[in-house]
């Protein structure tokens, strides 16, 4: 009895594991449309001057995600309800808006006139990337955790 259930919970974890891997990289192109509501607002808002030259959408076992790629290079990160997960910008700063106050008003102060390239946030941190090339993570409650060069 007890083998027979080590056996199915194996099988499950195998069918787990090999479904996840089969999905990993599964980009299919979309059209704005089809983007959550919350993302096309974003877009609509902060981007609204910038050509679109890619959008895809990757759906996983358990999540998906979309990536908008605008034709100056710059590209913004959703998650599967639209909210964003990274924003990168080649030429300019990213947007005032994607940055929280408290990560605007330390970089201000220890870096004067440098400018965040890029942003990424999850559920436990905030990650930019300085013009100057550093890279400095934050946690949830905006204190300096790391700082790479």
């Amino acid at each position: 009895m007890k083998r027979g259930l080590l056996n199915k919970i194996v099988a499950v974890m195998c069918f787990v594991m090999f479904g996840t891997m089969a999905y990993a990289g599964n980009d299919k192109p979309i059209v704005k449309g089809q983007l959550p509501k919350a993302a096309q607002q974003i877009i609509d808002k902060n981007f609204a001057d910038k050509k679109i030259a890619m959008m895809t959408m990757e759906a996983g076992v358990i999540d998906k995600s979309y990536d908008v790629v605008f034709a100056d290079g710059d590209k913004i990160e959703f998650d599967r309800k639209g909210r964003w997960t990274s924003v990168s910008c080649r030429k300019q700063p990213v947007p005032n808006v994607f940055i929280p106050a408290k990560i605007a008003s330390y970089l201000k102060d220890m870096y004067p006139g440098v400018s965040i390239r890029k942003i990424e946030k999850d559920d436990k941190d905030y990650d930019v990337e300085l013009s100057n090339g550093l890279d400095i993570t934050f946690n949830k409650k905006f204190q300096v955790i790391e700082i790479d060069r």
